[in-house]
């Protein structure tokens, strides 16, 4: 017999549930309209997750997992050539929906670290950073690690910058000239 966890429904109802917080967000997430946007009841969403922090987790973590695929797709290259690669990524309209999640998951992580959150602005800091390592041979170094933490830092004030104004051109611009390729 198959429990809860490992349930083709709970699989279906996790993905509609992400697709729904990739639409609206976390913020105000409620289960009545969630269960009802996804055909499901709160009581079958308890059931299978747990309580709501479980389902808030399990959508945690299905973003970064989804966001480290399409991120680990990165070309070879030097520091700056991956860090161009990534920004083109995190640039392309797309992408936008599954980042503003991020985003609000990385703050609530900041505000409320007990919570569901507890752990993600940490946790992706150390996934892109071991992503920008990859590109680096002397990796190990104190003078490597300042610089992937310095384009890190460049990538993710120029996506705050972009999912505030939309300006990719403008966004675009910065990270090419912080990476000295104008």
């Amino acid at each position: 017999m198959s429990t809860p966890t490992a349930s083709p429904r709970r699989a279906e109802l996790l993905d509609s549930a992400y697709r729904y917080v990739l639409r609206h967000g976390l913020g105000d997430l409620s289960l009545r309209p969630l269960a009802a946007a996804i055909g499901s009841s709160p009581r079958v969403l308890l059931y299978l997750f747990g309580s709501k922090d479980g389902l808030i987790r399990e959508l945690l973590a299905r973003a970064r997992t989804e966001e480290l695929a399409l991120l680990g797709a990165a070309p070879a290259g030097d520091l700056a050539d991956v860090a161009l690669a990534v920004w083109g990524w995190l640039s392309a309209p797309e992408h936008r929906a599954l980042l503003a999640l991020w985003t609000e998951a990385y703050a609530r992580s900041l505000i409320e670290p007990d919570g569901p959150w507890a752990g993600f602005a940490a946790g992706t800091v150390r996934d892109w950073l071991d992503l920008l390592a990859a590109a680096q041979p002397d990796r190990g170094s104190p003078a490597a690690a300042a610089r992937r933490t310095s384009v890190l830092a460049v990538l993710r004030g120029a996506l705050l910058d972009l999912l505030a104004t939309g300006d990719r051109e403008r966004t675009t611009a910065a990270v090419r000239v912080s990476l000295g390729r104008p």
